[in-house]
């Protein structure tokens, strides 16, 4: 591969957002402000217990607020897809010289940067507003987990994006995706006390995966062996996703 061709895409990415300053306060900010609003109220209204001794809502929905977070950025990128076929750029930067691979990992990797910021300024601020208890030695694996969950999630979003014409239609398939992934999850609640269906479809969902894995290296919540087993099913669902996409993008032009 060629870092020159990958850079290429990576300096036109970051040059497409920041044209537009909403989207970089979006990108960095908005999980920091769903944890504080969603979190101190959950905190203050429910009386949540997650079964772990010293851990509140808070700490708990900090990995959620990381885990959508990865879910949105890749949602956003996948649509530029549409903005780029739109205006013909799309079709034009196929016959550049750079292969399809180097395209879709050049895209992939501005968006892990942006994710790596985004998790960044969210765990720092957590712990010092929101008094968060995140454990300073699983940040090698939060940084493992960021980089492997925005990248699974741009991917398969990316196939659906490629394969689908229309932009209304692609927009229907990523709220479904937003609502089924994200609330059969345990993004927002512990998964025990649910009903074994629940439970059953929420340990099957990829995003569980990702969540989970984010939870254990923000606050040490969760069984080391099932964390592990899950790490290993996401960058699996990631190798997958990334050859459907290939695929997908294969087949344009």
């Amino acid at each position: 591969m060629s870092p020159r061709a990958m850079t290429a895409v990576i300096v036109r990415e970051g040059r497409i957002r920041a044209t537009n300053s909403t989207f970089i306060f979006w990108d960095l900010l908005y999980p920091l402000g769903y944890l504080m609003v969603f979190g101190l109220g959950v905190n203050a209204s429910m009386g949540f217990t997650s079964g772990l001794a010293g851990i509140d809502y808070n700490a708990f929905f900090l990995a959620g607020v990381l885990g959508m977070a990865s879910f949105g950025i890749a949602s956003n990128t996948s649509w530029s897809f549409f903005l780029d076929r739109d205006n013909g750029i799309f079709y034009e930067m196929l016959t550049y010289p750079l292969s399809r691979s180097e395209y879709l990992i050049g895209k992939v990797l501005f968006n892990v940067f942006v994710g790596l910021v985004q998790t960044l300024l969210t765990v720092v601020l957590s712990a010092m507003l929101l008094k968060v208890p995140v454990r300073a030695q699983g940040m090698p694996l939060l940084v493992g987990a960021t980089v492997i969950g925005t990248s699974g999630w741009f991917f398969f979003y990316a196939i659906f994006a490629l394969r689908i014409r229309r932009n209304d239609a692609f927009n229907t398939v990523t709220s479904v995706f937003y609502f089924f992934f994200l609330f059969a999850s345990s993004m927002f609640y512990p998964l025990e006390p649910l009903p074994a269906v629940f439970r059953l479809v929420a340990r099957l969902n990829p995003i569980t995966w990702h969540v989970d894995v984010l939870r254990y290296a923000t606050i040490g919540a969760g069984s080391p062996a099932l964390v592990a087993l899950e790490a290993v099913l996401f960058v699996a669902f990631t190798a997958a996703a990334f050859a459907g996409a290939m695929v997908a993008l294969d087949r344009q032009g």
